[in-house]
């Protein structure tokens, strides 16, 4: 009997470590896609298609270049924005093969991760880019499951007009049906 409950316990274990997960260290945006492609991730316990509901949340903004009233504005102004709940459709063709801009709102851009790991419902990763003299550093992490997912952003600035720029912000996603006609067209 023990016997048994060994092999079983190391059957699992083994069934555990065959999961499709993702590490990709100082990877392009397209390497990246590419390799959750790749993975089976995207196959097996990735995002659903369908239509999806986010609400983005901004915790902390910091402009220390600015006075402080036009601070207070703009965070006033960037919460309310973010704190607006928004829809977009997931085709099967995107929760099957995620292309770069899934991950980062562009096809293409001048980004690349320093980092980026994906399994087992959660993700973790830091992303470094450059565009026009500003220098932009991202650290995400957060939980994913078929209906819904977290993310966490710690988000850099540096070189624009207001100086280094800080902000922190989390959304939480879910998936509220079958896409409508009218976003599954855009």
């Amino acid at each position: 009997m023990k016997k048994m409950v060994i092999v079983i316990a190391g059957t699992a274990a083994l069934a555990a470590c065959n999961k499709p997960a993702v590490n990709e260290k100082n990877a392009s945006v397209s390497e990246v896609a590419n390799a959750v492609r790749e993975s089976g991730i995207a196959n097996e316990s990735f995002l659903k298609a369908g239509q999806w509901q986010v609400k983005a949340i901004v915790e902390d903004m910091s402009m220390p270049n600015l006075p402080a009233e036009a601070q207070a504005q703009i965070k006033q102004t960037m919460q309310r924005a973010a704190a607006n709940t928004f829809e977009y459709c997931l085709t099967e063709e995107e929760a099957r093969r995620p292309a770069g801009k899934f991950f980062t709102g562009k096809e293409d851009s001048n980004c690349r991760y320093d980092h980026f790991q994906l399994g087992g419902g959660k993700f973790d990763a830091a992303m470094r880019c450059e565009e026009q003299g500003h220098v932009q550093t991202m650290k995400m992490n957060g939980t994913y499951s078929p209906d819904n997912y977290t993310t966490h952003v710690e988000m850099n600035v540096d070189g624009g007009p207001q100086g280094k720029v800080t902000m922190k912000m989390r959304s939480e996603a879910k998936r509220i049906g079958q896409c409508t006609a009218q976003t599954a067209s855009k």
